[in-house]
């Protein structure tokens, strides 16, 4: 068993981050009842409008840097300490001058770019945040690119555990203090959970050092290993970049080289990655912040346009995306894998993790179509008191097993080095749900953004899959993939209606407790009959 495990890293590695991400976002789902509860939808807007933000600083400091020290690492875990140096020294160097740059110029950021004055006191905590975010993505890359999935997982729970703990206490000494909670506890909460999981991954890396400097020879017999069976691409291109960094730096400053060299060839790859994300972050940054001005031009008012996208974005899309802790931790550890096994000129390996992502990833958003159309409404109602929220499930519930099928398979294509691809493909989304975005919600409101994200993530899917088709010979069974567990999920269904009119009385269960109940017996149902049948087809 112990063997079997050690083989397929891939497969614990995302149980493993699977089974944290969930555990983080059942305490997020806690969290942001509270929130809704206690700052409203419209505070949740103001809220989700300063994201954009944060997440264009991230991505030009943390996000590709990351992805390139997970994919140098491993492709060469003998100078995996060197790798991730020096990419946290680039991202945290990027990261701070970011964070100045946003606390000094907050209001007029918030006055015109944001559209909101009452952004401005608000992003001085994201901004704060960002160093920290930069160090902790670096730490998780470098254990993600060593095939260790224990310290980024448990880091989501950290995070999420004393980002709740704190907000929790603020809030009850507010309401002791008779004084107003408004949504600067919940940027608060933000800071705060980035500073607890950037300390705690940072301490396992010192420990993890420590570690490694008390038993020298079986480090050594690793990196003797590693340097037997790592030659790679990614290995040359460190080489390659170490002789031209040389060459330029001279005698001089050859007590900088590993530096330099190393410096530069993850930037090789990060660049590229940055600029990609850079352009989608702002992009998706334009589309949050157009939608709630785009609501004000429909008819709302500015209080009710920001309360519709809080409870757009604060309340149903995280149910949404609540399943994808699944398809996110595959993506994951998707990319140095494939990456690997394109170095070593495994074809076949390639198309297995093509195969099983695909499978999954429609396996998972078959079931979500189900779940999200039959409880959405009630889960609006019954978790966040707002039935709008029910009914924006219900619409998004189409959108899962698309957006499953791009994460997988857009992870997979940047592991493959197909970086530009995967950024014209997401482009070409973005661009559809902003035309909806500028063009349909004065129309038609909220929804045109609904009918735009369906859309968009449709062509996403089926632009990755066409190009994954192109590179990898994986084998695709429409039958076995996708039309069977549609017949199954129907077959589910009738089960939960007949055993709902015969043996689901609530014995005065709470409300949600009896949703949860009636899930995952839906659920038991359709995995139940995909393993009658996996097990019937290898007889």
């Amino acid at each position: 068993m112990t063997d079997f495990f050690r083989k397929h890293t891939l497969i614990t590695g995302t149980l493993l981050l699977t089974a944290a991400g969930f555990a983080a976002r059942v305490l997020g789902f806690f969290y942001r009842i509270f929130l809704s509860r206690t700052i409203g939808a419209e505070g949740l807007g103001l809220y989700n409008m300063v994201h954009p933000v944060y997440g264009v600083c991230f991505a030009l400091c943390a996000g590709s840097l990351q992805t390139a020290i997970s994919r140098f690492v491993a492709a060469n875990t003998e100078k995996g300490r060197l790798i991730f140096r020096t990419g946290l020294t680039i991202s945290l160097t990027i990261g701070t001058a970011l964070s100045f740059l946003i606390i000094r110029f907050a209001p007029a950021l918030a006055h015109g770019i944001l559209l909101e004055d009452r952004c401005a006191a608000l992003l001085p905590f994201m901004a704060i945040s960002v160093p920290f975010s930069a160090i902790h993505a670096c730490v998780n890359g470098y254990y993600y690119g060593i095939r260790k999935t224990e310290v980024p997982a448990f880091s989501q729970i950290v995070e999420q555990i004393v980002r709740m703990g704190a907000v929790f206490l603020i809030a009850g000494i507010l309401t002791q203090q008779g004084q107003a909670i408004t949504v600067e506890l919940a940027v608060t909460g933000h800071l705060i959970g980035e500073i607890a999981s950037c300390c705690y991954t940072v301490l396992c890396y010192r420990l993890s050092a420590i570690s490694e400097l008390e038993e020298p020879g079986a480090k050594a017999t690793k990196a003797q290993e590693a340097v037997k069976t790592k030659a790679t691409e990614a290995q040359e291109a460190i080489e390659a970049k170490a002789a031209e960094t040389q060459a330029a730096a001279g005698a001089s400053q050859a007590g900088f080289s590993p530096f330099l060299q190393t410096a530069a060839a993850l930037m090789s790859l990060a660049l590229p990655l940055m600029g990609n994300r850079l352009v989608i972050n702002l992009l998706s940054s334009a589309e949050a912040i157009w939608i709630p001005n785009r609501l004000t031009a429909y008819g709302l008012s500015s209080s009710q346009a920001f309360g519709v996208y809080g409870v757009l974005t604060g309340m149903a899309m995280p149910f949404i995306l609540f399943p994808s802790a699944i398809t996110n931790s595959m993506a994951v550890l998707l990319l140095p894998a494939v990456a690997e096994a394109q170095s070593r000129g495994q074809k076949s390996r390639i198309a297995q993790s093509v195969a099983v992502s695909l499978r999954y990833s429609l396996y998972m958003g078959i079931l979500c179509i189900g779940v999200f159309t039959l409880f959405g409404h009630t889960l609006g109602t019954v978790v966040f008191h707002d039935p709008s929220a029910g009914t924006f499930m219900e619409i998004l519930a189409w959108l899962c097993p698309f957006l499953y099928l791009s994460t997988t398979t857009g992870s997979i294509l940047n592991g493959l080095g197909q970086t530009r691809t995967t950024f014209l493909h997401n482009v070409t989304a973005l661009l559809i749900r902003i035309a909806f975005v500028l063009f349909g919600i004065p129309v038609f409101g909220i929804t045109a953004w609904l009918w735009g994200m369906l859309a968009s993530e449709l062509l996403l899917a089926l632009l990755h899959l066409r190009t994954l088709k192109k590179l990898v010979p994986f084998s695709w069974n429409p039958w076995e993939m996708a039309v069977r567990p549609a017949i199954l999920l129907v077959i589910s269904i009738g089960i939960f209606r007949f055993a709902q009119s015969v043996t689901f009385p609530s014995y005065n269960l709470p409300d949600f407790l009896v949703i949860a109940i009636q899930v995952s017996f839906l659920s038991a149902c359709y995995g139940g009959l995909l393993l009658v049948f996996h097990l019937a087809k290898k007889k």
